[in-house]
C-alpha cells in the first residue's frame, strides 16, 4: 500500500546515481554545465499520479539545481523541465526526460551578509542596519518553571515533553491546576501529518505534494538549537534521540527549547470615574523545535497561558522551492521573484492529532455557530443573533469546516461534570487563519492527502490510528488514514475522543518572499469556555513597577 519514508542515506544515493548517469549529464551541458561538482540534487518523493508510481517500486523523482560554490543558494538556479526517475532500492536511474531548455537563472540568490560580500552583490535593502540597540531579557532570579526529566511544572501547567522521529515534539498528560486539584485537558499533542501541495500543473512541479512527517519526518529532520538565535531569555533544552540507519542511538542536542517570554497585557481595566487603573502582565511558556526539509523551515511553537490557553502555532520560512521561465514569459501558476524566477502557487497543510481529555477521558463534541435572527416581534431591529450548539455523535457527523459568516468553533464537553453556573465544563478549538484546499475532487493527490478535504474530523480512540495520512503515504493510492478510520462510524457521545484540526498556510508568493521568507503564522487556540467557574488569571500579581519603566 506504500513504502517507507526517505532516510538520509536515500539523499545521498540519489545524488550519487543521477550525478552518475550519461543522460543527465548530457541535459546539463545542454544547459552549459559541465562542473557537476556543486550542483544539488533533491530527491522528491514520487507522489502517485498512475500506475507508473505504483508502490512496487521505491521510487523517487529527483529536481536538480545548479550552486557555484558550496555556500551559495542554489536554488536561485533550478533547472527546469529535467526530470529523472530513480529505483532507490536496486540504486537505478529508470529515466531521464528532458522537456526542453529553459536557461538557469543567474541572478544570485545569497541571504547570508557573508555570502552576498563574497559575491559583491549586496541589494539596497540588505545592507545592514545599525541603528538597532541592544534589547536583553534577563531573569536575574532564574525562569519560574521546573523540570524534572521530561515532566514539567510552570505556574498551575503539568506537561510531559515527548519527542518521535515522525512527528518530533509532542506533549503529553496536560493538565491545570485549579484550586488545588490537577485537571486534565490533553492527553497527547502532536503534528500528526503536513503536506505542502503545489497548484503548478507543468513538468517539474505537478507531482510536487510533499507528506513531510510520513515521506521525510519531522522529528527526524529536527535542528540542534546550539546555534542561532532561535529563543531568547533563560533556556531549558530537552535533547532528541533518534534510531540511525543501523539502529543505533543518535543523540540531537538541545531539539527543543522551553523559556518563558513577556506577552503585553493579560488583562486590563481603568474606572475612569476614580482613575484607578489594574492591569496584569501576561507571560507564556513556549515550547519550540525547528525542522528543515530541503528548502523549507518550519518551526512548531506550543504556548501555555496563564488564563488556560493553549496554542499551537506553525512558523513557516527557509527558500521556496522556485521553477525557471523563459525571458518574457509571465508564468500562469506562480509570481515571479527574480529575473527569470518564479515561485509555483502551493500551499501547506498541517493536521494537529489532539487526544483530548477535559476533566477526563469521556468527552463529547459540539459545534457552534453564531445565527442572525429572523425579522420579527423578537428582533424588530435585525440586531439579534444566537449562538447554537450541535452535538456530533457520530464520525460521520462530525467531519466539518470552518464557516467564517458563522463564526463556527467547536467544544468538547465533558457531560459528567459541570461547572458553577450547571453547564458542562468544556474546552473550545477556536480556527486561527486558515484555508480550503485548491484540489480538483477527482485530483490524485488529494486522495493521497485526504484528511485537507475537512478542517475537523474526530474519531473515537483507537492506538493504531495515529497518522492523518496513514502509516505509509510514501507513494500511497490513497484513502487511507481518516477518510478509512471514519467509515466504522463510531459513537462520540461520551466516548474517548480524538480531535483531527486540518489547518493551512496559501502561498502566492511575493518577490519579498525571495530569497528567504520572512516568517508567516498558521495555527489555532484551546481556550477554556466554562472549564473554569471565572477568570483564572485573577490570581496574577501585579508587575513591580521598577519592571515596567525606565528612567
Amino acid at each position: 500500500e506504500g513504502q517507507t519514508a526517505l532516510t538520509e542515506e536515500d539523499f545521498g544515493n540519489a545524488e550519487r546515481m543521477l550525478k552518475e548517469d550519461e543522460r543527465w549529464q548530457e541535459a546539463m551541458r545542454k544547459r552549459g554545465v559541465t562542473d557537476f561538482e556543486h550542483v544539488m540534487i533533491d530527491p522528491w518523493p514520487a507522489g502517485y499520479l498512475t500506475d507508473e508510481d505504483a508502490p512496487t517500486r521505491r521510487l523517487n523523482r529527483p529536481l536538480t539545481y545548479v550552486r557555484y560554490s558550496d555556500d551559495e543558494n542554489g536554488y536561485a538556479h533550478p533547472v527546469e523541465g529535467l526530470l529523472a526517475l530513480l529505483d532507490l532500492d536496486r540504486g537505478e536511474v529508470l529515466d531521464v526526460v528532458d522537456h526542453g531548455v529553459i536557461d538557469i537563472p543567474e541572478a544570485a540568490g545569497d541571504y547570508t551578509q557573508a555570502g552576498m560580500q563574497a559575491e559583491g552583490n549586496v541589494p539596497h535593502y540588505a545592507q545592514p542596519r545599525t541603528d538597532l540597540k541592544p534589547l536583553e531579557i534577563t531573569q536575574p532570579e532564574g525562569p519560574s518553571f521546573e523540570v524534572n526529566g521530561y515532566e514539567v511544572r510552570w505556574q498551575k501547567w503539568r506537561f510531559r515533553v515527548g519527542f518521535t522521529a515522525r512527528e518530533g515534539l509532542v506533549l503529553h498528560t496536560v493538565g491545570y491546576e485549579d484550586r488545588g486539584v490537577l485537571r486534565s485537558i490533553l492527553y497527547r499533542a502532536s503534528i500528526s501529518e503536513m503536506v505542502v501541495p503545489y497548484g503548478d500543473p507543468t513538468p517539474s512541479h505537478v507531482r510536487k505534494s510533499v507528506f513531510d512527517a510520513g515521506e521525510a519526518g519531522l522529528g527526524v529532520n529536527v535542528n540542534s538549537l546550539t546555534l542561532g538565535c532561535d529563543c531568547l531569555g533563560e533556556i531549558f533544552y530537552f535533547d532528541a534521540v533518534l534510531g540511525d540507519l543501523d539502529g543505533k542511538a543518535q543523540v540531537v542536542k538541545n531539539a527543543i527549547c522551553m523559556h518563558e517570554e513577556d506577552y503585553g497585557v493579560l488583562w486590563k481595566h481603568t474606572d475612569f470615574r476614580t482613575g484607578k487603573v489594574e492591569v496584569r502582565r501576561s507571560r507564556r511558556l513556549v515550547i519550540s523545535t525547528f525542522m528543515t526539509l530541503a528548502n523549507y523551515d518550519y518551526g512548531l511553537f506550543w504556548y501555555l497561558y496563564q488564563d488556560g490557553t493553549i496554542q499551537c502555532e506553525v512558523k513557516l520560512t527557509g527558500i521556496m522551492s522556485m521553477g525557471a521561465h523563459h525571458e518574457g514569459d509571465d508564468p500562469q501558476h506562480g509570481v515571479k521573484c527574480a529575473p527569470g524566477l518564479y515561485a509555483p502557487h502551493h500551499q501547506h497543510f498541517f493536521n494537529a492529532r489532539l487526544d483530548l481529555a477535559v476533566d477526563g477521558h469521556r468527552n463529547t463534541i459540539v459545534e457552534v455557530d453564531s445565527v442572525p435572527g429572523p425579522l420579527g416581534p423578537e428582533n424588530p431591529y435585525g440586531n439579534a443573533w444566537r449562538a447554537v450548539p450541535t452535538q456530533l455523535t457520530r464520525e460521520s457527523e462530525a467531519q466539518r469546516d470552518i464557516d467564517a459568516k458563522r463564526a463556527r468553533y467547536w467544544k468538547i464537553c465533558n457531560e459528567n461534570k459541570v461547572n458553577h453556573v450547571g453547564d458542562p465544563v468544556s474546552y473550545k478549538l477556536l480556527p486561527g487563519e486558515n484555508v480550503h484546499h485548491m484540489f480538483h475532487e477527482d485530483a490524485p493527490a488529494l486522495k493521497r492527502a485526504g484528511f485537507i478535504a475537512h478542517h475537523l474530523w474526530v474519531t473515537q480512540y483507537a492506538r493504531r490510528e495515529q497518522y492523518a495520512a496513514g502509516d505509509f503515504p510514501y507513494q500511497s493510492r490513497g484513502g487511507a488514514g481518516l477518510p478509512e478510520w471514519v467509515k466504522q462510524d463510531r459513537s462520540l457521545q461520551d466516548e474517548d475522543v480524538v480531535v483531527w484540526y486540518t489547518f493551512g498556510a496559501h502561498h502566492v508568493a511575493r518577490p519579498e518572499d525571495w530569497p528567504v521568507m520572512p516568517v508567516s503564522y498558521v495555527g489555532f487556540h484551546l481556550k477554556p469556555s466554562g472549564f473554569f467557574d471565572g477568570n483564572p488569571a485573577l490570581d496574577v500579581a501585579p508587575s513591580e513597577e521598577r519592571a515596567c519603566h525606565t528612567n
